[in-house]
């Protein structure tokens, strides 16, 4: 079964050119240049219910303004969006008791409360009564470790210790589907494979489906069963990681060899070491 489907989606952005200079500034209000950028270009493509999905690319690919459509965000300029089989612009408030999202580099947690006044907090907004609130907290508390700090405001929390609660955050309410956007960005590399070891953790649990954007390397290979790659709005490979690493990964081509001195007459060298008269056919 499909929980994502996207079927030719496409977004464009205008933004304004501006030159250098006061007159470059009085120019852009009264005379604006519009550039038109396309971010998403006709992309299609499926996840399935469970799975651990990569999706990756260059910094300006088209990753996040993708992920804002599918969460409702954003509106694409063409195509379609089924998420749960809901149309994420249309049913945006139905879509986000059914989803969750952690972004790596964006808090959501309100840093002067305790991670447990946070998860109430989030509860509440998730119309979770008061006693399977308590239940879920502890379950997800005992899951990710967090005793030790559940009751320490968040701004006294190191990074590792933050995600986690980032995470936990977002599965109060038992998404369906969870969006990580850089998940390890800044960690270092042990609180990187506890994380790690968590999210394989969770979807094992709970058959949340995970759709990871990530520049880490080990984070993909380590969590995802199936890659995408984008660049410049398009997707250039949609495979298994099991065909990805077997077929492109640790290998090199070689396209060009420039020989010096030329390769005849290293041959010719060859030749005369070997105690050869006269010159190679």
């Amino acid at each position: 079964m499909n929980v994502i489907e996207t079927e030719n989606l496409s977004k464009t952005f205008r933004v304004r050119q501006k030159e250098k200079g006061m007159k470059g500034s009085l120019k852009a209000i009264f005379k604006p240049q519009i550039q038109k950028i396309q971010a998403v270009d006709r992309i299609s493509f499926h996840v399935e219910e469970g799975e651990i999905l990569a999706f990756i690319g260059p910094n300006g690919a088209g990753k996040s303004t993708t992920i804002k459509m599918l969460t409702g965000i954003l509106c694409p300029d063409s195509g379609s969006i089924k998420v749960l089989g809901l149309d994420p612009v249309r049913q945006r408030k139905q879509l986000a008791y059914e989803i969750g999202t952690v972004f790596g580099q964006k808090e959501q947690l309100w840093t002067h409360l305790t991670p447990y006044d946070n998860f109430c907090f989030f509860g509440a907004i998730y119309d979770i009564p008061g006693g399977e609130m308590k239940k879920r907290i502890t379950e997800l508390s005992d899951t990710f470790a967090l005793g030790a700090f559940i009751n320490t405001p968040v701004r006294n929390l190191s990074l590792g210790q933050r995600i986690r609660c980032e995470i936990v955050a977002s599965l109060i309410h038992r998404p369906k589907i969870l969006f990580l956007d850089e998940p390890t960005i800044g960690l270092d590399p042990v609180v990187k494979e506890n994380i790690r070891s968590l999210i394989l953790q969770m979807n094992h649990e709970y058959q949340t489906t995970i759709f990871l954007t990530s520049h880490d390397t080990g984070d993909i290979e380590k969590l995802c069963r199936r890659i995408i790659i984008v660049n410049n709005g398009q997707i250039v490979l949609n495979d298994s990681m099991t065909h990805l690493k077997a077929n492109y990964l640790n290998k090199k081509i070689v396209e060009n060899i420039v020989l010096s001195p030329p390769l005849e007459d290293i041959i010719t060298e060859i030749y005369r070491s070997e105690g050869r008269s006269g010159e190679p056919s």
